[in-house]
């Protein structure tokens, strides 16, 4: 190749390509600059709505950390696009990028499609006092993902919906009467009529429990120590834990005082010298 046609051909590439490839970095350049600016400026209003507490920290950075690469990653698959190089392969690399975050969100669509679900069917309010998922406890917000739950002891648990969807749940406060149940044991040389009485009177006179339906007492089984007497009681669903704590106590007190004895079980020892 001789000098001239060497030049010529420099002087093509640079018409042509050359200023496409400079075009190019002065893009490059200026969209990240901007990019930069507007992510500091994005930053410093975070700042203040985060004091605020207006805005949830993690959510609000990790989006705009998200956001600022996803634009630089667009200027640069744009400006290669631009100069002429095939496209196809990057395409395809982030196709299979996009197919490994579906995959990796998978459970958080699910909790997305359950929380819809939940917010559709309504099977327990904010405030119902629900069992599920081997959790209960009192419903305190019913989120897009989770819904959460606070527990008798004050903790706080956040069910999936996507499994609070699926699974069995138990609306203890969808009903404005609840029944309590408590079982009593008495001894066998005990009167046992007598204590059925006792605890019936209980129940008459306490003024929480409903005339109707009307509490029932029975022998409900005759174990191997005991005469097992169960009672049940209706209230309304607030009084539920109030109920129940007094009858445990009320009828312990009458059974001492008119001596009716609640077995326990023993353990006799026979010491046996040679």
């Amino acid at each position: 190749m001789d000098w001239n046609t060497f030049w010529t051909t420099i002087k093509t590439w640079l018409t042509h390509t050359g200023l496409k490839v400079l075009l190019s970095l002065v893009i490059l350049v200026v969209s990240f600059t901007i990019i930069n600016w507007l992510s500091k400026k994005v930053a410093n209003k975070g700042k203040k709505l985060e004091e605020t507490k207006k805005v949830d920290k993690t959510l609000y950075r990790t989006l705009s950390y998200v956001i600022k690469i996803a634009l630089k990653v667009l200027i640069v698959i744009a400006l290669i696009s631009y100069l002429g190089i095939d496209t196809s392969g990057i395409t395809a690399l982030i196709a299979s990028l996009g197919v490994g975050v579906g995959l990796a969100v998978n459970g958080t669509l699910s909790n997305l499609a359950g929380g819809t679900l939940l917010l559709i069917t309504r099977p327990f309010k904010v405030d119902d006092y629900i069992s599920a998922c081997g959790h209960e406890g009192t419903v305190e917000d019913i989120l897009i993902c989770n819904t959460k739950l606070r527990t008798t002891d004050n903790k706080v648990v956040y069910l999936p919906n996507g499994k609070l969807s699926t699974s069995e749940i138990v609306n203890y406060s969808e009903k404005e009467m609840r029944r309590v149940d408590v079982t009593f044991s008495v001894s066998y040389s005990d009167d046992f009529e007598q204590a059925k009485q006792i605890i019936r009177d209980i129940c008459d006179i306490h003024p929480l429990i409903v005339d109707e339906p009307a509490p029932a007492v029975r022998m409900s089984a005759q174990s191997a120590s005991s005469i097992d007497l169960t009672v049940k009681a209706w209230c309304k669903n607030s009084d539920y834990w109030t109920v129940k704590a007094d009858l445990l106590e009320q009828v312990k007190t009458a059974f001492d005082e008119k001596g009716i004895r609640i077995p326990f079980n023993q353990l006799d020892v026979h010491v046996k010298n040679d």
